[in-house]
C-alpha cells in the first residue's frame, strides 16, 4: 500500500473493509491517541485498553465518518469520548473516604522538584494542577497542534469557550510557574 495515502482514504478503503488500510491508519495515529488518552486517564493500562475501543469504533463506524473534520480529529474525538466515560465510571468505583485517606502521596512538590533541577518535572506538576478542561485545552493546542475550530470540535464546545478556557490557563499556569521559581525563558 502506498505510504502516502491522505488518512480520508484510508478511512475510505477501511470502510470497505481493508484491514491493510485498518494497520496503517493505526501505526499512524496511535501512539499520538495513547498520550492523549494517558493525560486524561493518567493510567497506562486503561489508556492502552481504550486504543484497542477507539480503534474498533474506527473499524465499524468508518462508513459513517463525513469528513466534517480531519481524521486525526475524529480519532481524538472518540478517545476522549471514551476516556470521559471511563472516568465518570473510576468515580463511580472509587475507594471508600477511609480506604483513600491511609494512602500515602509520595508525588514530589513543584517546590521538591525545581530543588532537584528538573524545570521539566516542575513545568508537568503546574500543568497538572490546572483543571481538567484548562489541561486539555492546553494538551490540545500545544502538544497535538490543533487549531481553535478543532479543538471545539473535539471538546464538544463553541470555539469561543476553547478561547476562554486557553485564555484563563495560560494566565493560571503563568501564575503557577512564577510561584514554582519557574521564569518564562530557559537558561
Amino acid at each position: 500500500m502506498n505510504q502516502q495515502l491522505e488518512d480520508g482514504e484510508l478511512i475510505t478503503r477501511i470502510a470497505r473493509g481493508d484491514r491493510l488500510a485498518m494497520q496503517v491508519l493505526f501505526a499512524r495515529h496511535n501512539l499520538r491517541v495513547f498520550r492523549f488518552v494517558v493525560r486524561l486517564v493518567k493510567d497506562e493500562t486503561v489508556a492502552e485498553d481504550m486504543i484497542g475501543e477507539v480503534f474498533l469504533d474506527v473499524w465499524r463506524q468508518a462508513g459513517r465518518f463525513e469528513a466534517r473534520s480531519s481524521v486525526s480529529t475524529w480519532l481524538l474525538s472518540i478517545a476522549r469520548f471514551k476516556a470521559l466515560s471511563a472516568l465518570r465510571k473510576r468515580r463511580e468505583d472509587q475507594l471508600d473516604e477511609d480506604m483513600a485517606g491511609e494512602i500515602e502521596d509520595d508525588a514530589d512538590t513543584p517546590e521538591v522538584a525545581l530543588q532537584k533541577g528538573d524545570k521539566g518535572a516542575a513545568i508537568r506538576a503546574c500543568l497538572a494542577r490546572l483543571t481538567a478542561e484548562h489541561r486539555e485545552v492546553v494538551d490540545l493546542v500545544y502538544y497535538h497542534e490543533k487549531p481553535l475550530d478543532e479543538v471545539a470540535t473535539i471538546t464538544g464546545v463553541p470555539e469561543a469557550t476553547v478561547k476562554t478556557r486557553l485564555f484563563y490557563a495560560r494566565k493560571k499556569l503563568s501564575e503557577l510557574l512564577a510561584a514554582a521559581g519557574i521564569d518564562r525563558g530557559w537558561p
